[in-house]
């Protein structure tokens, strides 16, 4: 019987390189790093995780596990769906996840294409999800890896029924630990490589630093004010604030203070207490419901507003044009636009959408 194809995205870190381990076993296994930009291309000159030794890295894997290895150039496609809209969506008020974009554009849309140009069966990656058939509805399920501590189910939401039938996930079912100890065995040179836990393309963590770098523009000074729009101070340019900051606001109030809104248009950050951080409800747009069909009715569900919360019980309410709401039985902290609402059913990705506003 002919081995099938696959394409594995290969970073250069331990899990994509295991995945390709457990892959070389059973199908004919393609490594391929996408290279999405130089360290000249975002103005610095520290090592990044899409770093010139990472592709070596990578490529010393595939070698290793008999492999061929391809270097794709998508630095294009990344500017535009990623760098972009991560500049834009700061600049408009919001607080971005790129890693959900560089996913939904990069990997299993770009990449995949790619693959299937090379007559590849399938993509795989190394994150830690898995994926499951459901033989009564016919339809594929995404499923959270099963390693709490390192399931990535967040900011995968956006895969469609097509991309989930054309995808792998070898090291879904696997614990970090587990993941070191094949590569290990397998004598990978990135066995203990430490893992990256900045974005990307902003190694430092200094976000407003590297959009004023690359746009070429400046955000000038205004007012901190309170909900009632009394001015308290003033702050260094609203890019550098997000929802529940309290550290770095430069301003001394007698109490401890939080960001609780930003209002772009006016040049204002809003600034309140702890509890006025508080609320039970969220409204998404652009929801993607991984089965393809959003239900008719209000569903419940568990839902979690940011990467590293646990989920929550809510009440999921269908809205006309893409959206959703969302009712939480308890009130959420820092509801923050520009994040994901990702929805489960228990172990199972529902779907998700981008937060557009809290109330």
């Amino acid at each position: 019987m002919t081995k099938q194809k696959v394409l594995i995205a290969m970073s250069g870190g331990v899990d994509s390189s295991a995945a390709a381990a457990i892959l070389s076993r059973s199908y004919i296994a393609i490594g391929a790093t996408m290279r999405l930009y130089t360290n000249e291309d975002i103005a610095v000159d520290s090592r990044t995780c899409c770093s010139l030794d990472d592709t070596e890295d990578a490529r010393s894997a595939a070698n290793k596990l008999g492999m061929e290895f391809y270097v794709f150039n998508f630095g294009d496609r990344f500017r535009e769906c990623v760098i972009d809209k991560f500049n834009d969506a700061y600049i408009r008020g919001l607080t971005p996840n790129p890693c959900i974009e560089c996913n939904r554009c990069l990997k299993f849309d770009t990449l995949l294409r790619r693959a299937e140009e090379l007559g590849c069966d399938y993509i795989a990656t190394g994150h830690y999800v898995r994926r499951r058939f459901d033989e009564k509805t016919g339809k594929y399920q995404l499923l959270k890896g099963l390693d709490d501590a390192k399931d990535q189910s967040y900011v995968l939401y956006g895969m469609t029924q097509y991309q989930l039938e054309r995808t792998l996930f070898p090291i879904g079912e696997m614990t970090k630990a587990q993941t070191r100890e094949l590569a290990q065995q397998y004598g990978l040179v990135n066995a203990r490589k430490p893992e990256s836990q900045d974005i990307c393309f902003v190694p430092d963590g200094d976000y407003a630093a590297f959009i004023e770098r690359y746009t070429g523009k400046t955000f000038p000074e205004g007012d901190f004010v309170d909900k009632e729009g009394n001015v308290l101070g003033r702050h260094k340019g609203i890019i550098r604030y997000t929802i529940g900051q309290r550290k770095g606001l430069g301003i001394a109030l007698g109490q401890p203070a939080y960001v609780v809104e930003k209002d772009p248009a006016a040049n204002k950050v809003v600034l309140g207490s702890n509890d006025d951080l508080f609320d039970n409800t969220a409204l998404a747009e652009n929801f993607n419901w991984i089965s393809g069909q959003a239900p008719e009715e209000p569903v419940r569900v568990k839902a979690r507003v940011r990467y590293n919360q646990k989920e929550q019980p809510a009440m999921l309410y269908p809205e006309e044009g893409g959206r959703v709401r969302a009712v939480f039985d308890e009130p959420q902290r820092a509801i923050t636009p520009g994040q994901a609402l990702v929805c489960y059913d228990g172990e199972v990705v529902l779907g998700g959408g981008e937060i557009i506003r809290y109330f």
